[in-house]
């Protein structure tokens, strides 16, 4: 059953806002009319941000969808940044913060709060996210047939690109985060830093790659997939103490269906081992307890234990175009208490704000989660992730990135800051790493078993 509601004339955020229903409710809803459909491409963008301009965000003109003719780029180099002249326009500071409140997400608040030095450089913003011209053909189809199943737990119909485009709550704005365009077949190398307070890490390598069956080009709807999403693999090769762990995820399209299956080979006892707590709060692989396993990518995995509402849309401080941060040293991005923000680049940009609410009767170690996804990309770029007690345990910050010779709006950090012990994990980071490979066309969906991952862990 479809469980999609009429879309306002309008989709200014208080419209959305008042109009957003549960899930819950059961209704079968119309679908995105042609009129509103119509929009896309036109005062929307083809993944339907408003393409207006507002106060400093400019409007949307196609953003970087080829390498700009300011960059001496060449495939397989770090990205290098097409704004390198672009000054500081002001920084904000704990003195200063609220002048900016209004501007300021709950996670940035708390964090200019914990930490005397934290600071946000904010920079002209630069509306650079732009995707093929296949996913924004998708894209538009989808606003037309596209609809949530199993509860908000599914989607169905839609294909490729971003499933709601023209969203009316927070189930359909977080699946177009959980689903938006990465590609079809993509590998990389990454490094993670879990931080004691004092500035002290091990870095720990990992090598993942994953076949996103959504954006599966020979495919004409989801219920093609097979009720399959991602097949993934995570290795980590260093340290040696932990080499040879590897990772194999098979992520459903409808959890309530059939829920994520997850198998890890561990070198010391030599065995493949289904890991269902590959899930939800249990602690994420490799983080040092300090991230739990669905916070990966921001948000990942079932949607059912928690209530999600959508707040609306605002101008926000977000993490954007941060070439300057992806090109610097791990020497020179790590510190103690949190990175080196004189190489962070913020930019005021128009973000969807969802809550979502631990259901009654069920567990997880955030009770609460405010989460925030730009419009441009509907990646998720913040969250404040709240403990039983209702006080903010965790701060979320995702660095985000247009990879222009896709095209494509990636992500190169992730930082998890716990503000109540002082400690953070830097993960994600490509710094000093090999350029992700978009087109790892050699990927076979045969490779992620369970024998396969024996093989890749005994090497």
């Amino acid at each position: 059953m479809s469980l999609r509601k009429k879309v306002p004339s309008r989709i200014s955020a208080p419209v959305l806002f008042a109009c957003a229903v549960a899930l819950s409710s059961g209704g079968v809803w119309a679908k995105v009319p042609d009129a509103q459909v119509n929009r896309l491409g036109a005062d929307l963008t083809p993944v339907g941000a408003e393409r207006a301009g507002e106060g400093d965000i400019p409007e949307w003109t196609g953003g970087l969808s080829s390498i700009p003719s300011n960059v001496d780029y060449k495939p397989g180099m770090r990205l290098v940044d097409p704004f390198p002249s672009d000054p500081v326009r002001y920084t904000v500071t704990q003195a200063n913060a609220a002048q900016y409140e209004n501007i300021l997400t709950t996670g940035q608040k708390a964090m200019l709060h914990r930490y005397a030095d934290y600071k946000l450089n904010v920079y002209q913003t630069r509306r650079t996210c732009a995707y093929p011209e296949r996913v924004y053909h998708a894209t538009k189809n989808n606003a037309r047939v596209g609809e949530l199943i199993g509860g908000g737990n599914g989607v169905g119909e839609a294909i490729m690109g971003f499933p709601f485009p023209i969203a009316n709550n927070a189930y359909e704005v977080i699946w177009n985060h959980t689903l938006r365009y990465r590609s079809f077949k993509i590998t990389r190398q990454f490094a993670a830093a879990p931080m004691t307070p004092s500035g002290k890490y091990t870095m720990l390598k990992v090598q993942d790659e994953a076949i996103l069956w959504w954006s599966d080009p020979s495919r004409q709807r989801a219920e093609d997939l097979n009720n399959n999403s991602i097949f993934y693999i995570s290795n980590t090769i260093a340290p040696a103490r932990a080499a040879g762990n590897v990772i194999l995820v098979h992520e459903a399209m409808n959890a309530a269906v059939r829920p994520r299956q997850a198998w890890q080979y561990s070198p010391g006892t030599r065995r493949v081992r289904r890991a269902p707590n590959i899930a939800f709060d249990n602690p994420g692989v490799n983080t040092d307890g300090l991230s739990t396993a669905d916070s990966f990518d921001g948000y990942n995995g079932s949607l059912e234990r928690y209530d999600w509402t959508l707040k609306g849309k605002s101008p926000r401080l977000i993490v954007a175009n941060a070439y300057q941060a992806l090109n610097t040293s791990y020497k020179d991005f790590l510190q103690a208490g949190h990175i080196n923000q004189d190489v962070v680049r913020y930019e005021l940009r128009r973000v969807w704000e969802i809550e979502a609410n631990l259901r009654p009767a069920t567990r997880h170690v955030y009770a609460r989660r405010l989460m925030y996804l730009d419009e441009d990309s509907w990646q998720l770029t913040g969250s404040a992730l709240y403990d039983g007690r209702g006080e903010i345990w965790r701060v979320q910050e995702i660095h985000q990135v247009q990879a222009y010779q896709v095209p494509l709006c990636g992500y190169n950090a992730q930082l998890d800051y716990d503000v109540i012990a002082g400690r953070y994990l830097a993960s994600g980071m490509q710094n000093e790493e090999p350029q992700i490979n978009f087109f790892a066309d050699e990927l076979n969906g045969d490779r992620y078993t369970p024998s396969a991952i024996r093989q890749l862990g005994a090497r």
